[in-house]
């Protein structure tokens, strides 16, 4: 018999045998999460101007390095703390991290809206990055809501999904919506705040949605972490006082708790024919009872991510040093996922910059195929309804492409595929520049597609390839924390980088450097890549790993036992 393996009841489809998809408390964080796109995105379609508005200096060519400050600011600050709040959650629990970062979200856009220099531009959004370790916290989140293999590739896209939510609609408001006394005088006459702040009410718009985000959070969020999910919640029994107003929400609690009797009967019914084997810990949110859990027995049944050898939960890996945690292929990931955040993160941050650029007055001397420089001059406004686009396509794929491909391909093939094939991506875009007038518009739209497309696929990938290779779900927490650390170090090295090579290249005509070099980043993420190994055959360093965990377990036993 096949430890960890489950019975199917008779009559039973495979679908049956699945415990169901946690959709309340996904979409509770989901809410919690796009608050952070929208006020993160909200700043490019602007960021050109607002430099410029600063007047800092009178060379637009130096405008988008200043402009890369202000981006890599939250990221290196996100960079400080991101282990930190990691850890933290990992002994108050998930909740308070990420309802924490929220309002320290909320707190950055407000002095961001204020700002009436880059020093106070630059403080703002360090605030927003030490106060916000949500990424990694999110990842150990949904890996704890989500723990069948067979719902992997939906989770994973969830709040990939969210974040292009947030992308169509920040872009879109900060376009809209910033320098009103200019875009909007009939409304906002000159003389007035918006007049003295024109960036205020963007940043307005993100803290009301990021507050909005906290209460729901406040309300809703269930803890997931295995050791503070029982503790007592005022704010989740308020929410559950509000819900249960609602007739709808009463009948589908009144269906998911006959549904949980029925199971817990089969449960009592079907028991193991040994004692002695093993038992699977059952797939368990704060939605589903342990009763839920399904059953051991055929080996017909689906698999789990959550390896049959993390059955203890301690309280932190006691006994195991980083050097087990962090094992070769996790490292591999772990790095692979840094370039990706470093050269996708120059891309995001550099091309409103690119499409803001003000063609030269007078005619820069060409000699291609590299020495060009020319731009396309458009406004805030234009660049925030690209962006959207953007963000719309990115949401469909999202959607409808990327799990079925996920799927068809698998997390490696896919993800080596994509790495290989990215370096071709920033060859071609600065040469946008050079298109006819007539085509220049398709050529963008061409390239984003291209990149949404890429994106969308690479991150999902490299999120499941990271969790299958930890040799332990008991140390994912702290993987992932390191992850998120490291991809917030890149993505606040990439922009500055790319700041200053994009205004060296407006100044010695080779308007093209920072995308050739982000394009050699790449071809360097390729190589790694194809050193990543396929993470099914990890059992042996999880069992290796667990009995170091459970030797620590005792050892603390026999410290604490009189």
């Amino acid at each position: 018999m096949r430890t960890g393996s489950f019975v199917r009841p008779m009559g039973s489809s495979m679908d049956d045998e699945l415990p169901p998809f946690p959709r309340r408390q996904m979409l509770v964080l989901a809410i919690c999460r796009i608050c952070e796109p929208i006020a993160f995105m909200g700043i490019f379609p602007y960021i050109y101007f607002m430099i410029e508005d600063f007047h800092i200096t009178d060379d637009k060519s130096k405008i988008s390095f200043y402009a890369g400050m202000v981006t890599s600011a939250f990221t290196f600050a996100e960079f400080s703390t991101g282990l930190l709040w990691g850890r933290l959650s990992d002994k108050i629990g998930r909740k308070p991290v990420l309802l924490t970062g929220l309002i320290g979200t909320a707190l950055s856009v407000l002095i961001f809206g204020f700002a009436p220099n880059l020093t106070v531009a630059l403080l703002a959004r360090a605030i927003g990055g030490l106060l916000n370790g949500n990424m990694g916290v999110l990842q150990t989140t949904v890996a704890e809501l989500v723990t069948v293999k067979e719902h992997q590739p939906r989770a994973y896209t969830i709040m990939p999904v969210v974040w292009c939510l947030g992308s169509i609609i920040g872009p879109m408001i900060g376009g809209a919506l910033a320098r009103p006394c200019i875009s909007y005088p009939s409304l906002f006459p000159p003389g007035t705040i918006w007049d003295r702040y024109p960036y205020l009410l963007p940043n307005l718009f993100s803290a009301f949605v990021v507050l909005i985000g906290v209460i729901n959070g406040i309300l809703f969020l269930e803890e997931t972490h295995s050791e503070k999910r029982h503790a007592h919640d005022r704010g989740l029994e308020i929410g559950n006082w509000i819900l249960s107003l609602l007739p709808n929400f009463r009948r589908c609690a009144e269906a998911r708790d006959e549904k949980t009797t029925k199971l817990s009967e089969n449960s009592e019914e079907e028991r193991p024919l040994l004692e002695h084997d093993e038992q699977l810990p059952g797939y368990r949110t704060n939605q589903n009872s342990p009763e839920n859990s399904p059953r051991l027995g055929s080996t017909s049944a689906p698999s789990i991510s959550r390896d049959p050898l993390d059955l203890a939960e301690p309280r932190g890996n006691v006994g195991v040093g980083f050097s087990r945690i962090f094992t070769r292929p996790v490292v591999l990931n772990i790095v692979s996922f840094g370039i990706l955040a470093f050269h996708t993160m120059t891309f995001d941050q550099l091309f409103p910059v690119f499409l803001s650029t003000e063609r030269p007055d007078q005619k820069v001397p060409t000699s291609l195929p590299f020495k060009f420089v020319d731009g396309f001059g458009l406004d805030s406004k234009t660049i925030g309804i690209i962006l959207s686009a953007q963000g719309a396509y990115q949401l469909t794929i999202n959607m409808f492409l990327v799990p079925p491909v996920l799927k068809r391909l698998g997390a490696l093939r896919l993800f080596r595929f994509l790495t290989l094939a990215y370096f071709a991506l920033y060859l071609v875009t600065p040469y946008l520049v050079l298109l006819p007038e007539k085509y220049r518009m398709v050529g963008v739209s061409m390239v984003l597609v291209w990149k949404c497309t890429f994106a969308s696929m690479a991150y999902p990938s490299n999120a499941i390839l990271t969790a299958d290779s930890a040799p332990s779900h008991l140390a994912l927490g702290t993987i992932n924390g390191v992850a998120a650390s490291t991809a917030s170090l890149c993505r606040a090295f990439g922009p500055t980088i790319s700041g200053i090579l994009y205004a060296v290249g407006l100044t010695s005509g080779y308007s093209g450097l920072a995308w050739w070099c982000s394009a050699l980043v790449a071809i360097g993420g390729a190589v790694i890549s194809l050193q990543i190994e396929d993470p099914s055959s990890r059992t042996e360093t999880r069992a290796n790993f667990n009995n170091d965990v459970e030797a620590g377990q005792q050892r603390r036993s026999s410290l604490v036992t009189p």
